[in-house]
């Protein structure tokens, strides 16, 4: 972050001075540049210039909302509200006094600007925040937000506060297969890979912790560069990783056959005529040990056996639902795709699925499966189809895709939990192999 000190025989005196690359990054968020991201090392005062930049937007804009958002609340507060914001107001504007409301989570301003917080982990508040219309949003530490998430939080730019709109995105970064990448590198939209029809409104810049050494430990550089080679490159040299080591899953992989989505209802309807047979797979939420830090959303995916042989998948619903919403989803994705059966995993909440959809509909065929292996043995024979050239993704899925790229033959790599995954492998499964022979029991049918 950038701070300066003033030696002097009185206390030191800090005040605001930025780095070379920080005012390079600085004016890049000036740019006229729609949407910006941030990416590189760890400590390298993106979050910092990022802050500030919100911070000077609303003393610009009397009465102007800016939207912060983080995947879980508890780290935005930690970080952002109670370290990174109050550091830039004292350090950049002495003498500013900002307001924090713990009750609605906002930072105002004198003028009647407000910072807003969310966690996306937090249903209600993030629909409160979505419900009103801001001037900028900021995505921190993108790199654990889904692509749907961030579609919808940017809906909400739409403050006619007489600033330009802006996105403001940071993150330490991910694999190639992240939305940032194919966003502000590969230029185009990752769920239909067609080419962005404005490429210059996207602007980023690199910042990495050699960058910001005015400001860190002498010794914070031989710490990163002590980690493993995975984390040094992505902490230290700021790099987007091609892949994991031993990857089950690579989008050139997933994108050897790939097919384009259908354009509208009659090319849908001509898909499904093309299946043999097809699934709704249910990845409830739960906890299945130390190794299975989930987030609380609810894997669906619906595939499909074509009359080539070959599975398909065709949609992704997962996301955030109460328990009675698991199930609402689940049969509104089994009616769409005139599916035959919803497969649930029974460990986590699978019969908390299948009664609520009996409650629903009755006459809904439900089965119920039990995970008697881990996470990675479930996935490699799913894997292995892909390299046999048997399974086809109908569109593209960029949240699925990367939680794919994430799986090892070490395990899962990603830091969040492969709901999506999860789901693909259980309709895969029950699609295309014996279950009973990869780790996976039916119990209900």
């Amino acid at each position: 972050m950038p701070v300066r000190s003033a030696s002097s025989s009185a206390a030191p005196t800090h005040r605001c001075e930025l780095t070379e690359r920080q005012h390079e990054a600085n004016a890049v968020l000036a740019s006229p540049a729609k949407h910006i991201l941030l990416r590189g090392g760890s400590r390298s005062g993106k979050t910092f210039l990022i802050c500030r930049a919100l911070l000077i937007r609303g003393l610009k804009a009397p009465g102007s909302t800016h939207a912060v958002l983080r995947e879980h609340f508890n780290h935005l507060k930690h970080s952002v509200i109670y370290g990174t914001v109050p550091k830039v107001a004292s350090l950049c504007f002495p003498g500013l006094r900002l307001h924090l409301d713990k009750t609605d989570w906002f930072h105002e301003l004198p003028n009647g600007s407000r910072l807003v917080y969310g966690g996306l982990d937090d249903k209600e508040r993030t629909e409160k925040i979505l419900g009103q219309e801001h001037s900028s949003i900021f995505l921190n530490e993108a790199s654990q937000i889904s692509y749907g998430a961030r579609n919808i939080a940017v809906t909400r730019l739409a403050q006619a506060s007489g600033l330009a709109l802006k996105e403001y995105v940071d993150c330490n970064p991910p694999t190639v297969g992240h939305w940032t990448f194919r966003l502000w590198f590969k230029h185009v939209e990752p769920t239909s890979g067609a080419a962005l029809d404005h490429p210059e409104r996207y602007a980023s810049v690199q910042m990495n912790p050699a960058d910001n050494m005015a400001n860190l430990p002498a010794d914070y550089l031989e710490q990163l560069a002590a980690l493993p080679e995975k984390e040094r490159r992505r902490f230290l040299a700021g790099e987007f990783l091609a892949q994991v080591d031993g990857a089950l899953w690579t989008l050139d992989l997933i994108d050897r056959n790939r097919e384009r989505a259908p354009r509208n209802e009659e090319e849908r309807k001509a898909l499904i005529a093309r299946m043999q047979r097809i699934v709704v797979a249910v990845d409830p939420s739960g906890c299945s040990g130390p190794e299975d830090e989930r987030s609380d959303e609810v894997g669906i995916v619906v595939a499909g056996k074509g009359n080539d042989g070959r599975g398909y998948v065709l949609d992704d619903r997962t996301a955030r639902y109460s328990p009675d919403g698991w199930a609402r989803a689940a049969l509104a994705a089994y009616d769409d795709w005139e599916a035959d059966r919803i497969v649930a995993e029974r460990n986590f909440g699978g019969a908390m699925v299948a009664s609520t959809i009996a409650a629903v509909r009755r006459t809904a065929p439900v089965t119920l499966v039990t995970a008697s292996r881990g996470k990675t043995q479930r996935a490699e024979p799913v894997s292995a189809l892909y390299e046999q050239d048997k399974v086809v993704h109908v569109g593209a899925f960029p949240d699925l895709e990367e939680q794919m790229s994430n799986f090892s033959s070490a395990g899962y790599q990603g830091s969040r939990s492969p709901d999506r995954a999860d789901a693909l492998v259980w309709a895969l499964t029950d699609l295309m192999l014996t279950g009973r022979s990869y780790g996976m029991t039916s119990v209900l049918d």
